[in-house]
């Protein structure tokens, strides 16, 4: 007994499906090695003596600028958090990858299609005749080979990578807000310090006038301090410039204008540097979303190698018709001119002159590319970690270093001070010590925003707040 065509299409079906169930192309993703020496995957560099505070688990929270205890900080990040473009801009760009993937899933099933035509046919040799038809299509694309299923892991890899661009575009964000707000902060100390200066240059002037209008001091010492007393002033001028130019870059990373945001001169104490919990390189690989964004782009490369190496395999789609056709939209569905038609489609390619292999070839030539940028990704990211920790660990120490030399200075000057009050020494030596108090106040106040800043570079170099793909995704 012959089998039935339908009989025929069912077991061709079952064929189908068995072998799509069971076929793949290209390499399985092994996880790429860093290729770290056993030191280097163990500590890292200037990690000796590092202790985490445990009472504040950086790491643990999205929030890591809590930790500083800033209010106005905690709003500039929300802000920034909210309306900065860059972010928009990354947050675009995962969407778009998602749409991706689901168009690439969409490709692996049964796709559904209705067509309908109208046509009026007139000829010089017989009279004009109408035709209708119809017709409802089904099509699927058996992925025997696994090209579309390959297609849609590298669009999965694709929007893991960009879920991960975006996190790392928020901690940029974030690590440019902190960075420009302790700045600020730093000038409006330095601005309060040039203020208590500027009253005390005041009245060392007013005292060299006195002793000038005395017979006490000569015409030189009076021209000196208040030659002194002017450049200072003008050196607000400069602090102010700086002041204001950190304030405009917050209101850019804050989505708004410059003429939008004005923030008033705070000079309260800076706060105490937070410590980072310093955590092993293995760890950080799977924390940063940087070094998480470049593994992920090599799974896509993989799978693009999937994909490229399917193609040497002929393409079947299993199609389905049915309509009707005829002069009359009325008997459109009425036999004889009802139609259906189901089978498979074969399309393969005989001869592409190296197309395809040249496919192949670049395809894993990218796929080394993205590996060896993974392997970087990790080296500058175990850099930034080292650097921060190693400037900190220098800033404590040069901290300590110069509070001792801002206490001498300032003892230095009330002693010269009151020898000057009392004849002994000249208003030069009253200038050099007061210019030596400046500076190393100055100085110590640059000291600490450089810790404030180093402490905000080795959060982010530590991956911020950020818990990995299964918390963003979640």
């Amino acid at each position: 007994m012959i089998p039935s065509f339908s009989a025929l299409s069912s077991a061709l079906i079952g064929v189908c499906v068995a072998l799509l169930a069971g076929c793949a192309a290209g390499p399985a993703h092994p996880p790429p090695s860093a290729e770290l020496s056993e030191a280097a995957a163990a500590s890292f560099k200037h990690q000796a003596g590092w202790q985490p505070m445990p009472s504040q688990p950086l790491a643990s929270t999205a929030a890591w600028w809590q930790a500083f205890g800033d209010a106005e900080l905690d709003r500039l990040m929300q802000a920034a958090n909210a309306d900065n473009l860059d972010v928009a801009q990354a947050a675009a760009r995962d969407r778009q990858a998602r749409a991706l993937w689901r168009q690439a899933g969409a490709a692996r099933r049964p796709q559904l299609g209705l067509s309908g035509s109208a046509l009026r046919t007139e000829s010089s040799s017989a009279n004009g005749h109408n035709s209708y038809a119809v017709a409802l299509e089904a099509s699927w694309a058996l992925d025997l080979w696994g090209r579309l299923a390959r297609e849609q892991d590298a669009s999965g890899a694709h929007v893991q990578a960009t879920a991960a661009d975006l996190a790392a575009a928020r901690l940029s964000t974030q690590l440019n807000v902190a960075e420009q707000y302790w700045r600020l902060r730093v000038l409006d100390q330095q601005l309060a310090l040039l203020a208590r200066t500027l009253a005390a240059y005041e009245r060392s002037l007013t005292l060299t006038r006195h002793q000038y209008d005395a017979g006490l001091a000569a015409r030189a010492d009076v021209i000196q301090a208040e030659t002194q007393w002017q450049t200072l002033r003008t050196r607000v001028h400069d602090l102010q410039l700086q002041r204001v130019q950190h304030e405009h870059a917050l209101a850019v990373l804050s989505g708004r204008a410059p003429v939008d945001l004005s923030l008033p001169a705070m000079a309260t104490l800076l706060p105490a540097v937070p410590v980072a919990p310093v955590q092993l390189p293995s760890l950080l690989l799977t924390r940063r979303p940087d070094v998480v964004a470049a593994e992920r782009r090599v799974a896509q490369a993989n799978a693009q190698i999937g994909v490229a190496q399917a193609a040497w395999w002929p393409d079947i789609t299993l199609g389905a018709t049915g309509g009707g056709t005829g002069p009359r939209l009325g008997e459109l569905f009425q036999a004889p001119w009802r139609y259906w038609s189901l089978g498979p489609t074969l399309a393969a390619t005989l001869l592409d002159s190296g197309r395809r292999s040249a496919g192949v070839d670049l395809a894993e030539a990218r796929y080394e590319e993205t590996v060896a940028a993974y392997r970087q990704t990790v080296l500058t990211s175990l850099r930034e970690v080292d650097d921060a920790l190693a400037t900190l660990q220098q800033l404590a120490a040069k901290a300590e270093q110069q509070a001792r030399l801002v206490a001498l200075a300032e003892e230095n000057e009330r002693v010269v001070t009151t020898r000057y009050r009392a004849g002994l020494v000249g208003f030069l030596e009253v200038v050099v010590a007061q210019n030596l108090t400046l500076e190393s106040q100055r100085t110590a106040l640059d000291v600490t925003a450089e810790r404030l800043v180093a402490s905000v570079r080795l959060i982010a170099a530590l991956g911020g707040g950020w818990q990995g793909l299964g918390a963003e995704n979640g």
